[in-house]
């Protein structure tokens, strides 16, 4: 069978073309797919691209806002330190002492502070802006310095440098130049070329003085340091050269005056040390006050009694007075107040011309409670201090003049000492002075008025109404401060300026019962108006001659015109109440208080034991205590002085025990004393002796169990107050005592 043919069938060929259609286009279809798959899968990658890049877009946005906001917060943060800084600058230029100028670059005024306005008493910056700072200143500071500083000025700005200089300006033209130091600073843009320049002055007024002060002080003490030479040397050349003399000569008559002035030079030179002592005190801050109940008046009486001599030498007019309000008994301390006074008033008598006049005057200026405020006064009539000098008068180690030294003598420590020991009282101390016309040294000081009560200076059973008194001298002071002491005591008294007023009042009331008659008085001196006295028949009159001059040279021509007493200047109510006292029938028994006990044989049968290593000193000892009968045994160390001891321990009353010796020292020998172990060991009184006079020395003493302490060199009352305080007096003396007074 044969195949059919479908090629020429017309539905065949319509089916087949339709299929192939129905191909064709499916696969159109087919690849508008994958076209619309590959569009789909572009369009994913091409929106995933657009998210990253909306995200990246986003994050640099918000990274653009982080920068531009820190950006903003920087700028304020910038602005505000600005202003900070800017307001700190400006309080800073306000308040700035220095006086700061800031010039353009032909030198005009751009800017200053306020210190330079006030200077210069300018009340606007306005008033000066744009002003040439040469011009400004010449105004103040003339011609001739403004040109200088011009000149200054143009080298700096020429060479690119800065200068310094130091100058005494009056900016302002106030009348009181001061020192400054000026800096000029030119400044420079980036070019090179000038921009404006910097001006600054800085007071170093203080500083330049403070320089001075101290190069004078350096200098006061090299000077000091050479009078000390001259101070110490002088009597030292008199002591070995008197010595000499001394004994080269066989005349006693001279002998004793080499003595005298072995003495005089000793005690000028232990003065000297004295004051050195009291200034290294001073300096170290150990310098304090001992405070003890004492007479006021007796005080003064002492330090005048060490001066007088001086006094007389110079034929010196001294004078005192004294408020009769002032406590005689006061709590204080008696020895430092006592060294003020004497300074001032030795002062006064050396820079006094003789017959010159001296006055001491103490007032009572305030009481409260016990508390007294006293002022004490020293006038002379000297040479007098200019107000330069009084501006270092008390400063350590100068006086008022270099060629004071040379002329007067002194160490120049005398001031400086008196004014910290008044301070320490709760006092000041101040000159009232001119050149020439004298000086007034004027004290006050705080004290505290006494328990006890002092006896009255008339004794009772004295007829105070009952007697009459005649005082007589020319000088108004003396009759003034006679008839303030009478009133006190409550007595009657006439005063007289001269002989012949004196003579008129005798013939018209009669004859007196005691007689104060000045030696010297023009036209009838007190010689002979004591002779006119007698005259009178006024027998039992008593007639007391006053003067400031030695007794022993006036005494025989007064007794032969029938003066009974002597009574010496400066005068006070104490001394006046004595003599009244003694005349009145209770002589013998002012006499016995005011008597120097006689020590002969007072400590009999006593012991001492003396710890010295150097042999003067042993020798001096011995020698001073020789009357006395006290049995003394000398060790030359501390170890020798404790066997000594340790052999015999009940047969010492005392020990004197030096503190600086070899082998063993005093601190050691007491410390082992102490330690015997026997009841006489710890009972023994040891005293020290030593020149180490520091509180801190004293107290050293103490704790290493002595008793009491003695300074060197050696004063032989406190000698014998330290035997009477701790040694009794021996048996035989007190039956002696007990025999007399019965």
């Amino acid at each position: 069978m044969r195949a059919a043919r479908w090629d020429g069938d017309p539905l065949f060929m319509a089916n087949t073309t339709a299929i192939a259609n129905s191909l064709t286009e499916a696969e159109a279809l087919r690849q508008r797919l994958d076209e619309l798959e590959a569009e789909n899968i572009a369009l994913r990658r091409a929106g995933i691209r657009q998210t990253r890049q909306i995200k990246t877009l986003q994050e640099t946005l918000e990274r653009n806002q982080a920068v531009a906001s820190a950006a903003t917060g920087l700028e304020m943060m910038r602005t505000f330190e600005q202003k900070k800084l800017e307001k700190h600058m400006r309080l800073l230029l306000e308040n700035s002492p220095d006086m700061i100028i800031l010039l353009d670059d032909k030198g005009n005024f751009s800017y200053c502070t306020d210190a330079f306005l006030k200077k210069t008493n300018i009340e606007t910056f306005g008033q000066i802006d744009g002003m040439n700072c040469i011009d400004l200143f010449t105004r103040f500071m003339g011609e001739a310095w403004g040109e200088k500083m011009r000149e200054l000025f143009q080298d700096a700005i020429r060479e690119k440098i800065g200068i310094s200089l130091e100058e005494s300006i009056d900016i302002g033209a106030c009348g009181e130049p001061r020192d400054y130091s000026i800096h000029f600073t030119p400044m420079y843009d980036a070019g090179g070329s000038l921009a404006s320049s910097m001006l600054l002055l800085h007071d170093i007024t203080e500083l330049v003085r403070a320089k001075d002060a101290a190069e004078s002080a350096s200098m006061a003490k090299s000077t000091f340091l050479a009078n000390m030479s001259h101070e110490m040397r002088t009597p030292m050349n008199a002591i070995i050269g008197m010595t000499l003399i001394a004994k080269a000569s066989n005349a006693l008559e001279r002998k004793d005056y080499c003595l005298k002035k072995i003495e005089d030079a000793s005690a000028h030179l232990l003065g000297v040390i004295n004051d050195i002592l009291d200034m290294s005190k001073i300096e170290a801050n150990k310098f304090d006050l001992s405070f003890t109940t004492f007479n006021f008046e007796k005080m003064l009486q002492k330090v005048v009694n060490v001066i007088n001599f001086r006094v007389d030498e110079k034929k010196q007019n001294f004078l005192v007075r004294l408020d009769r309000r002032i406590p005689r008994a006061m709590v204080g301390d008696e020895q430092r107040l006592a060294q003020v006074v004497t300074n001032l008033l030795s002062n006064a008598v050396k820079f006094t011309p003789d017959e010159g006049t001296i006055r001491l005057e103490a007032t009572l200026l305030e009481e409260e409670g016990d508390s007294r405020l006293i002022q004490i006064k020293v006038t002379d009539s000297g040479i007098g201090i200019s107000e330069e000098q009084q501006a270092r008068l008390f400063n350590s180690f100068e006086q008022a003049d270099s060629s004071t030294s040379r002329k007067f003598g002194g160490t120049g420590l005398g001031l400086a000492i008196s004014k910290r020991i008044v301070e320490m009282m709760g006092g000041q101390i101040r000159v009232e002075s001119k050149l020439g016309e004298g000086a007034s040294f004027i004290f006050t000081l705080r004290a505290e008025r006494a328990a006890d009560a002092q006896p009255e200076l008339i004794r009772p059973g004295v007829n105070r109404a009952g007697i009459r008194v005649l005082a007589v001298d020319d000088a108004p002071e003396i009759l003034e401060y006679f008839e303030e002491i009478a009133r006190q005591f409550g007595i009657s008294c006439d005063l007289a300026a001269d002989g012949k007023e004196a003579v008129a009042l005798i013939e018209k009331k009669g004859a007196y019962d005691l007689y104060f008659v000045d030696r010297y008085m023009p036209n009838m001196d007190g010689i002979e108006l004591s002779r006119r006295i007698r005259e009178f028949g006024a027998t039992d009159s008593v007639i007391i001659m006053i003067s400031a001059i030695e007794w022993s040279r006036i005494e025989r021509e007064a007794r032969g015109v029938g003066v009974n007493k002597f009574l010496a200047k400066p005068l006070f109510a104490s001394t006046i109440a004595d003599c009244i006292n003694e005349c009145l029938g209770t002589e013998a028994l002012v006499e016995a208080e005011n008597a120097k006990p006689d020590e002969t044989g007072v400590f009999a049968g006593r012991s001492l034991l003396l710890a010295e290593d150097i042999e003067i000193n042993r020798e001096i000892l011995l020698t001073l205590l020789e009357s006395t009968e006290l049995a003394i045994t000398c060790a030359e160390d501390g170890a020798e002085a404790l066997r000594i001891f340790g052999e015999a321990p009940g047969k010492y009353d005392m020990i004197f025990m030096d503190v600086h010796m070899p082998e063993m020292d005093g601190y050691e020998a007491t410390r082992r004393i102490r330690a015997l172990g026997v009841p006489e060991a710890e009972s023994v009184p040891i005293i020290a002796m030593t020149a180490n006079v520091f509180r801190e020395d004293i107290e050293k003493c103490l704790e290493c169990g002595m008793n009491d302490h003695v300074g060197k060199p050696l004063d032989f009352d406190d000698v014998l107050a330290k035997l009477h305080k701790y040694i009794p007096v021996s048996p035989a003396r007190t039956a002696k005592a007990v025999r007399a007074a019965t």
